[in-house]
């Protein structure tokens, strides 16, 4: 595939690097030649020096013989992308994206006017990443999570503790450990250890530390709490520090159902929040990284924790401070990939990153029609999809077991009408079944044609 990115900024690397891995053709268009070098130290992608608007530059890397273009140039005004991506679509790009700014953009309306004009998706990273950080606390265990079918299967993350009843057992083991009723609830998936993504077999051993990822039904979940040693976490008081656009989108969506603080150290800031948000979101002035001032404002009467200021160190270190004051569930935003493990390690419940979750929505339109959705786990390296099972497709033809699939693929789950299945060998996928699957990301595409 051929792919033109209009944009060396962090999200722009970020997807060159990962298109490129999968062996694409891939060229980068952007104005600042330090931003091209750079990314030339850690990929290798066609640059070209010149303006995302420059119909020159436009033409130089082929824009209009590609298959995707994507218009993320960075500290620019939005109409410096939206123009990009309209004149990529008339220079003939196969499909266009672009990146906007505000969340008005987003509207019905705005993104069928995108759509007439030929851009396929308007996406606001900050807007992805305010959506993800609510769907993650409707997860009653308290970890990170992704939802399939609206809710029907979850994939959620567990940390092997010393309580859990899984450590240092064999996946053999913990399978000999479960009724068939528990079985029929879920299925352990994967395995982060370290720098590691392990699919589990029957031998595998579980250790201490293991972050587990384990894909269940809604009944499931209270019996992963009992394996686990963790309770379920009702959120009803959350506590925002950093009052930017994540902390604003993610105020606001919660207010109806939650009672909501956020502090916040600009002054001019508190101002516009008060004037954006409703009357009962509580705005603080203050630094939100002063465990003083977190006492004072009540931390331990509050269920969930979020840091979304600007530094990821800080982010990081307010959310272990969270975590002494009894807080039982944290989420940091780290934009540094570096830093998403690091955060894990101590003790930081979810962990946000707006680059890899632009890049799942985005990665999608690399794959076939039938993708619903795909997303990258932030601590492994694999690929979670959602997909609808094609009339005729080579996935319904025959029971899982006897399909072929990569070693690096698990189909864990079917959502068919109203009921959720956990995917066993001998598990037969129907026409218009939703199919949850996780893929290292060497696999993607292999999986992907059984789809189609």
């Amino acid at each position: 595939m051929k792919i033109v990115i209009a944009g060396a900024g962090e999200v722009g690397s970020h997807l060159a690097k990962m298109f490129r891995a999968d062996n694409n053709d891939v060229t980068v268009i952007d104005n600042d030649a330090v931003r091209l070098r750079h990314l030339g130290t850690y990929t290798d992608v066609e640059a070209i020096f010149g303006e995302p608007t420059s119909l020159s530059a436009l033409k130089e890397a082929e824009t209009g013989t590609s298959d995707l273009f994507i218009a993320v140039h960075p500290f620019s005004p939005q109409e410096v992308n939206l123009v990009a991506a309209m004149l990529a679509r008339k220079l003939g790009a196969g499909k266009v994206i672009a990146r906007i700014s505000e969340e008005e953009m987003l509207s019905a309306e705005n993104k069928q006017i995108f759509r007439d004009l030929g851009i396929e998706l308007v996406f606001f990273p900050e807007k992805i990443a305010a959506d993800e950080i609510v769907e993650s606390l409707r997860s009653a265990s308290g970890t990170e999570a992704t939802e399939f079918g609206h809710g029907k299967l979850q994939l959620s993350m567990f940390r092997l503790e010393e309580n859990s009843r899984f450590t240092d057992l064999k996946l053999s083991e913990i399978v000999a450990l479960l009724s068939p009723e528990e079985m029929a609830q879920f299925r352990i998936i994967a395995v982060a250890r370290q720098d590691k993504t392990i699919i589990p077999r029957f031998q595998t051993r579980f250790m201490l530390g293991d972050l587990v990822y384990i894909l269940s039904t809604r009944e499931g979940l209270e019996t992963l709490g009992k394996y686990f040693g963790i309770g379920m976490v009702e959120i009803e008081k959350v506590m925002i520090v950093g009052g930017g656009e994540i902390g604003k989108m993610v105020a606001r969506s919660l207010d109806e159902h939650c009672l909501v603080k956020i502090i916040e150290m600009d002054k001019e800031r508190c101002v516009e929040l008060s004037e954006a948000l409703p009357e009962d979101v509580l705005i603080i002035n203050g630094d939100g990284r002063n465990p003083d001032l977190l006492n004072e404002e009540g931390i331990r009467e509050y269920d969930a924790f979020m840091a979304f200021t600007e530094g990821d160190e800080e982010n990081i270190l307010a959310c272990v401070v969270a975590k002494k004051f009894g807080i039982r569930r944290t989420i940091a935003e780290v934009e540094n990939i570096e830093y998403v493990r690091l955060a894990e390690e101590m003790g930081v419940d979810t962990v946000i990153n707006k680059k890899l979750l632009t890049a799942s929505r985005i990665f999608k339109f690399t794959l076939s029609g039938k993708a619903r959705f795909v997303k990258y786990m932030s601590n492994i390296d694999a690929e979670v999809l959602e997909y609808t099972a094609a009339e005729g497709s080579a996935i319904t033809r025959k029971p899982i077991k006897k399909l072929s699939l990569p070693e690096d693929v698990i189909i864990g789950g079917v959502v068919r009408g109203k009921e959720a299945i956990i995917a066993v060998g001998d598990t037969q996928i129907q026409p218009g079944d939703r199919v949850a699957v996780f893929a290292l990301p060497e696999a993607v595409k292999t999986v992907d044609k059984f789809f189609k």
